[in-house]
């Protein structure tokens, strides 16, 4: 009698097929924190390959190789592509990027950017830190990087980094051995002298 006074057939098909199939949505979404914890720690396996160089966490203990603990997503990303495309060449990451997929790099950017970057382990010189600053605001750093050197998008957070990686990169696009960046940090760097540089490379591993 319900049925006849409020449902059509259609209706009662339709919420017949809608009963039936509660117990399977209540399975997956039962499933689904499983699934979730199940896909982090594949990631996080996936993540251990890039740990001999640049920690568990993202964050470096050699001086040489970066910090990407707390890194923006988007910069991780494309710098991935870029060693893999070959407009960044670096002996070490030249081959591991080849073997990454687009998702591998999502993935993996997405997991550092998410990690806590530690302090970088350096004692900066004070005057050094305040020649570094005075560099950086006089060149308008902070329109790119932002205040802090805190990084945007695919502008680089510098804030905490290792200083002698700094050093490198500052110099690799100055002598425009690294050119992967559109002509701005090139252009830039063309006059910096190495002694600005230091002072750069201080004053950005000061910061956190």
């Amino acid at each position: 009698m319900i049925g006849a006074a409020f449902f059509s057939d259609h209706d009662l098909i339709t919420l017949v097929t809608i009963v039936r199939t509660l117990p399977i949505l209540s399975l997956a979404f039962a499933l689904l924190p499983s699934l979730a914890l199940a896909d982090a720690a594949a990631i996080k396996e996936k993540a251990q390959v890039c740990a001999a160089c640049h920690g568990p966490d993202g964050n470096s203990v050699n001086p040489l190789w970066p910090t990407l603990a707390g890194q923006t997503a988007r910069y991780i990303n494309l710098q991935l592509r870029d060693f893999k495309e070959g407009r960044r060449k670096d002996p070490l990451m030249s081959p591991v990027a080849a073997t990454l997929s687009r998702e591998d790099m999502q993935e993996l950017a997405d997991y550092f950017s998410q990690q806590k970057q530690l302090p970088a382990k350096f004692n900066p010189d004070p005057a050094k830190v305040a020649q570094g600053k005075k560099i950086a605001d006089d060149a308008l750093c902070p329109m790119c990087h932002l205040g802090g050197f805190s990084g945007q998008n695919e502008i680089p957070r510098v804030a905490a980094q290792q200083y002698e990686y700094v050093v490198k990169q500052l110099k690799d696009f100055r002598e425009r051995r690294r050119t992967n960046d559109a002509g701005n940090m090139t252009a830039y760097t063309r006059g910096l002298t190495d002694e600005q540089i230091d002072a750069l490379a201080q004053y950005a591993a000061s910061l956190y």
